[in-house]
């Protein structure tokens, strides 16, 4: 019964806790017990509420006795995790930085609140890289999360916690957030689904830090799940307007459930133009298109040159979006001074990591040369016109993740730019989701992206949902199940 309860989906979790087959008091005690067991080797939830969440699951069972299970919400008295950055009452939202350290959420962001009026029950909080913008997640607060295949190997970032914890089998399903890849890196290299949803359909009020002006657009809110099933569902309950966040829309979402995949055009690129990737990857997505092409969808090799500019458009976009550098966020209660505080690093006495040091020294280089934004800028506006009009209402374009599957701790600081192939999405604000396609020979998960057009995300998740089917999906790591 445990294993059975750590492997099934969110949703099918609600039908078995609404049709009186097993407790809200059952599935959240599995999910803990689990949790205790890995945690310690992979440091993922940084912090639990392990009793108040026993205190909800039990009022959640006595709810379904008292009226019965017409009515309840659609995740009712299932467990899940929240990334740190998301306000959650009574839990520690430091975003990884020290200077936060004492800082606790006095209410719930507008996603969490979201997800817990939808009966969710969060058992804790999950790792973040510090101010939530680096590919590896670890801090001075919380330490190094590690891979739940091969803890010598990275989970990703910044969401990497929430990916490592639904990667092991402790949470049905988590929030995060994305900037730059930070929910589908974490999702594919701990090999589960996540999806970044089309750009201002998911507020992001109550996360910190927070993004401004057009990068309420580019940062966005959606979930990691170990089932695909799980994604549309959980969509519905976090989008649409708060009358908060400035940058969200109401968007009528589709029924992936309703997708022709037949129908469909497919088209896939081997890589960004600036090299080769993993050939297990390269192998991965190539059978994707052969599946495909047998359901009779129609198969396209698009070319975008400019996607060998991501990594210039996505930080001219960031830069010219921003009032509030990174460097004043490092700060937060003081003045951040970068050149000072990387030497201190250098002796071991500074409270930040190196990637987020560099980044604060790094992050005015787009505006040195004159007219740089602008030109890259103008790139994305019309890389995007580019893409959508490719895309269309019945087009996915297959992309890598990531060039390589997980690697080493520390390896990501000699190829800080890989980051590009998720990052390049969220300026062109388009939804993506990070499809699970099993594991390497090495044990270590491969994967592939699904993008569309703008609010066309039903039919990313229609194709996960197909690859899921086809390829098993997520595969629960072997040396914390079958030990």
């Amino acid at each position: 019964m445990k294993r059975s309860l750590l492997t099934a989906s969110a949703t099918s979790l609600a039908e078995l806790i609404r049709q009186g087959e097993v407790r809200s008091v059952d599935v959240v005690n599995a999910h803990i017990a689990h949790l205790r067991e890995v945690n310690g080797d992979i440091n993922a939830v940084v912090v639990d509420r392990i009793d108040e969440a026993r205190r909800e699951a039990t009022l959640a069972d006595s709810r379904l006795r008292e009226e019965g299970p017409d009515g309840l919400p659609p995740f009712h008295g299932v467990p899940c995790t929240i990334k740190e950055c998301f306000a959650l009452e009574g839990m520690p939202q430091t975003g990884g930085l020290v200077a936060r350290r004492d800082h606790i959420a006095t209410t719930d962001a507008t996603a969490v609140h979201r997800l817990r009026s939808a009966g969710a029950i969060p058992i804790g909080v999950t790792n973040v890289s510090e101010l939530c913008m680096w590919m590896e997640t670890s801090n001075a607060l919380y330490g190094r999360s590690k891979n739940p295949y091969d803890p010598s190997r990275i989970v990703g970032g910044s969401s990497g916690g929430e990916g490592a914890i639904v990667g092991a089998g402790a949470s049905p399903f988590g929030l995060g957030a994305d900037i730059g890849g930070s929910i589908r890196m974490p999702a594919f290299f701990n090999g589960v689904f996540g999806h970044k949803p089309s750009g201002g359909l998911v507020p992001g009020t109550g996360q910190w830090p927070i993004a401004e002006n057009e990068a309420l657009r580019y940062l966005t809110t959606g979930p990691i799940a170990r089932r695909a099933e799980d994604l549309m569902p959980l969509l519905r309950v976090l989008a649409g307007p708060d009358g908060v966040d400035t940058g969200c829309e109401a968007i009528d979402l589709g029924d992936p459930n309703q997708v022709a995949l037949g129908d469909l055009r497919v088209l896939h690129i081997a890589h960004n133009g600036n090299g080769p990737v993993h050939q297990d990857l390269a192998e991965a997505q190539v059978r994707c298109v052969e599946h495909l092409q047998q359901l009779g969808a129609t198969i396209g090799l698009p070319e975008f040159p400019k996607l060998r500019r991501s990594y210039d458009i996505w930080s001219a976009s960031l830069y010219r979006a921003a009032d509030t550098s990174f460097a004043d966020y490092m700060g937060y209660d003081r003045r951040f001074r970068p050149i000072r505080d990387s030497l201190r690093w250098f002796t071991g006495t500074s409270p930040h990591t190196l990637p987020a040091l560099a980044l604060a020294v790094f992050e005015k280089t787009p505006g040195l040369i004159p007219g740089q934004v602008q030109r890259w800028m103008a790139a994305g506006h019309e890389l995007r016109q580019e893409l959508e009009t490719a895309l269309g209402t019945d087009g996915v374009l297959l992309f890598p993740s990531y060039p390589r599957p997980a690697p080493r701790h520390y390896r990501p600081l000699l190829r800080p730019l890989s980051f590009v192939y998720t990052a390049i999405f969220n300026i062109l604000q388009v939804p993506v989701t990070q499809v699970p396609l099993g594991l390497n020979q090495e044990g270590l998960p491969v994967g592939i992206q699904v993008v569309a057009a703008w609010g066309q995300d039903h039919l990313t998740i229609a194709v996960a949902q197909e690859l899921e089917r086809a390829f098993g999906g997520w595969v629960p790591p072997p040396r914390l199940f079958d030990a």
